[in-house]
């Protein structure tokens, strides 16, 4: 059984992934923001706290990682007409949505280079193919630089049996989709999905459960959708 760091893990995706995970008796180190529950604090709004994750992760595996889950991310609303909310978010966005992601993968390939190969996989979103909100700039742009920076990874280190993996959810019943929907109004936004509903954390962390343990090497750099048919490429 393999040896995971997900971020992320306390709640939604993040939780529905490694309780499928832990019930394929793999060893699941968790991120949070506080911690708590089994889980290491690390807040990535804070330079450098990829890198303390890294190392607490390493020890707490006996020095092995063979697979890392990027899915911890902020999803918050920035006005373009407030120029130092917008700069903010922007910031904030970028650093815990892709910066933290880019980190641990960069730690990542240089240890699976150590240890004959791993897997990644980055819980992007559906908004990094097709965009999102006119408040989530920052967002929709974090996600398409991890779809980006997923591909780049696929086809630079496959050679080594270094896998990239992406999975782009649309709403998932989450606590930051429930607010969003609230927001917007939750009956035009399930009208723009064929399958009538939005996905469920469990879908989702199935998907990512199947991306570790059953995913032909093959399928190295390819993108998950699971979006109810809303964005079909």
């Amino acid at each position: 059984m393999a040896n995971i760091l997900l971020t992320g893990a306390s709640r939604g995706i993040g939780l529905a992934a490694r309780n499928a995970l832990t019930l394929d008796s793999h060893l699941v180190i968790g991120q949070s923001t506080s911690g708590g529950d089994g889980l290491i604090a690390a807040d990535f709004a804070s330079p450098g706290a990829a890198d303390a994750l890294w190392e607490q992760a390493l020890a707490t595996s006996g020095g092995r990682i063979d697979v890392v889950i990027n899915n911890a991310g902020v999803f918050e609303a920035a006005d373009i007409a407030d120029p130092d909310a917008f700069s903010g978010a922007w910031s904030r966005s970028l650093a815990i949505n892709l910066q933290a992601a880019a980190d641990l993968c960069r730690l990542a390939v240089l240890h699976f280079q150590q240890h004959g190969g791993g897997r990644i996989i980055n819980v992007a979103s559906r908004a990094g193919h097709r965009g999102d909100s006119p408040k989530h700039w920052h967002y929709a742009a974090a996600k398409g630089g991890m779809l980006a920076m997923t591909k780049t990874i696929a086809r630079g280190y496959a050679a080594q049996n270094i896998l990239a993996f992406a999975v782009t959810p649309g709403f998932t019943m989450t606590g930051m989709a429930e607010d969003y929907l609230a927001s917007r109004g939750g009956d035009k936004l399930l009208a723009d999905i064929p399958l009538g509903r939005v996905a469920s954390a469990e879908e989702v962390g199935e998907a990512i459960r199947w991306l570790v343990s059953e995913a032909p090497a093959s399928l190295t750099g390819a993108t998950i959708d699971i979006n109810g048919a809303s964005y079909v490429r």
